[in-house]
């Protein structure tokens, strides 16, 4: 049997366990040109909150009644006459919170177990680490020299904003919660500053680590440490806009920025930063950091638990910041 994770409700605030179900079903069959892919790892991703809303935004909400979305990394146990998968092959893409599922194999990709572990091929090889990838150099346009702030700096996406950004010569300064994660931010990725935002008062810890002001602020989080950020941009600063965690359970609006006129003062732009845009440039970006990881210049961490029955408590760890690095689910039953 399948055991799959279905959406039952839209939620409002921190979603219960009410909100989706456990079910087992038949393990589905490939048609001709299909696989079917037994998932060994499914990534949780702050995203999916946002994914089970109703309304408009980049991608079409998960449907009530549907498995839960999620990226995933599995192996393929039986092909029917797919052109480019066979069975054996690891392959990694939008499989869902389930332990099987059949795909004509459109936007997955293969993966070489030999050459990193399966959970990085859907953290830092995966979409957090495209999401990064792209948000700082593309979207921040970094510089070497430049002073960068990152929120969720502990987090699968932040965590490696700031190392790519030290590989590139600039100032890196980390924002998260707690001293674990401030200890691992500071000595385990080499940035070069932290703010523990559980203890300290932004506005203040924000002008100590950044005296001259903030050239790049990344931001995962929203919310007050969006505010503080803004209050502190230098000239033709780059404000990333890439999530907003504070925001994804509120029952109310969603708190935008008081101190958007730092925008103008400063001349300053904030873009907002969705990885699917960059899609066809996955590979060159994959090479890149593949390269920066076999040199020990970039360090990868996940943060793994097990068992699809497991979904709700894990993911709610995305919101109690409860994990250190890349959010991962074994769903494989060994």
């Amino acid at each position: 049997m399948n055991k799959q994770i279905i959406l039952k409700k839209r939620p409002k605030g921190l979603p219960d366990k009410d909100t989706w179900e456990l079910q087992s079903n038949p393990i589905p069959e490939p048609g001709e040109g299909e696989v079917l892919v037994q998932h060994h790892y499914i990534s949780l991703d702050p995203a999916m909150r946002g994914w089970i809303n109703e309304g408009k935004s980049y991608i079409e909400p998960v449907a009530v009644g549907d498995v839960m979305r999620s990226g995933s990394i599995g192996k393929v146990i039986q092909s029917n006459n797919h052109p480019k998968f066979k069975e054996g092959d690891f392959i990694t893409g939008w499989g869902g919170v389930q332990q099987y599922t059949v795909t004509n194999g459109e936007n997955w990709h293969k993966v070489d177990p030999n050459l990193a572990p399966l959970p990085m091929y859907i953290g830092t090889l995966g979409m957090p680490g495209m999401t990064a990838y792209f948000g700082i150099l593309e979207v921040g346009k970094i510089k070497e020299g430049d002073v960068v702030l990152v929120s969720g700096a502990a987090g699968a996406v932040g965590s490696i904003v700031g190392q790519i950004a030290k590989i590139k010569g600039c100032k890196v300064i980390g924002i998260a919660g707690g001293e674990k994660k401030c200890k691992y931010v500071k000595e385990e990725l080499g940035f070069d500053g932290v703010i523990d935002y559980k203890s300290e008062e932004l506005h203040a810890a924000i002008k100590r680590e950044c005296p001259k002001g903030i050239d790049v602020y990344y931001d995962n989080v929203g919310g007050d440490i969006l505010d503080a950020a803004l209050a502190r941009l230098r000239m033709h600063a780059r404000v990333v806009i890439c999530g907003a965690i504070s925001q994804y359970n509120n029952k109310e609006n969603v708190k935008g920025p008081s101190n958007y006129l730092s925008l103008l003062v400063n001349r300053a732009t904030m873009q907002g930063m969705v990885v699917m845009d960059y899609a066809k440039d996955y590979g060159k970006a994959a090479k890149e950091m593949g390269g920066w990881l076999a040199q020990g210049k970039l360090k990868s961490k996940e943060d793994i638990y097990e068992g699809i029955e497991n979904f709700h408590d894990t993911f709610l760890r995305l919101f109690s910041g409860d994990k250190m690095g890349k959010l991962v689910l074994k769903v494989i039953e060994d």
